[in-house]
């Protein structure tokens, strides 16, 4: 699909849900059991289900985790973005799990330094050391088919077997507003959360967390977080979006 080389890409870039619309009509006209959606330099993975689903980026690398840790259990690395669906993989293996700030080669550097056996980072983005210490999607799918057809089930099965969270993108422009006065006023409305600082601000509670960040390429923080509950981290994408405008 879309495979022409005509210089122009044929939908949204980003293996993102709203832009893999022709992808899931394939899958379910064909019958097939996967579909597989790449970004244009191919570093990043989307799946659809049997059922024509596009299931989100973030089960790619936990997935593709969890499979991997079937066959060498050891240490696994990913940024704090990246959806705690990771931390289950990890605690379900009994081996530890290194968050690092945003960035691959920041999670590369991770993965090498603790020795970890796969990595990445939740938009998709699968690194495998045993082939090449950067995002691959072709690894991610190669790890992804393997695990379907060692447990004999479909995508959807292997996705229900995993906790349920919802996670929630967005972005707010600074204007004149430095992005630590925004941190310094979320963690007086945060008080009660656990925090990293090494990128931006990241705050954690037992039912979910919420990262904000300044853009390396635009005026604009960006604010990630995801919960058991969608209404949990809509409020916490809220109040930091408050926050920004002075409120």
């Amino acid at each position: 699909i879309h495979g022409e080389p005509t210089g122009d890409f044929s939908r949204g870039a980003e293996p993102l849900p709203e832009n893999l619309r022709s992808l899931c009509d394939a899958v379910t006209d064909a019958g097939a059991d996967l579909g597989l959606a790449l970004d244009p330099d191919a570093d990043r993975l989307a799946l659809v289900d049997e059922a024509g689903r596009a299931v989100g980026e973030e089960y790619t690398l936990a997935l593709a985790a969890r499979h991997r840790l079937t066959q060498q259990r050891g240490p696994v690395a990913a940024n704090l973005s990246t959806s705690r669906m990771m931390d289950h993989v990890a605690g379900e293996a009994g081996v530890p799990l290194y968050r690092t700030p945003v960035g691959e080669l920041n999670v590369a550097e991770a993965i090498l330094g603790h020795g970890c056996v796969i990595g990445g980072e939740g938009n998709g983005g699968v690194i495998d050391p045993r082939v090449v210490p950067v995002r691959d999607s072709l690894v991610g799918a190669g790890l992804v088919l393997e695990m379907m057809a060692a447990r004999g089930r479909l995508l959807s099965e292997l996705c229900a077997e995993l906790p349920v969270y919802t996670m929630v993108k967005d972005k707010v422009p600074l204007g004149g507003t430095e992005p630590e006065t925004v941190f310094e006023a979320a963690r007086r409305r945060f008080s009660d959360a656990r925090l990293d600082e090494r990128d931006g601000l990241y705050l954690a509670w037992d039912d979910g967390w919420l990262h904000v960040r300044a853009s390396n390429t635009e005026p604009i923080l960006r604010i990630i977080a995801e919960a058991r509950e969608a209404a949990t981290a809509q409020a916490w994408v809220g109040e930091i979006k408050a926050l920004a405008n002075g409120r």
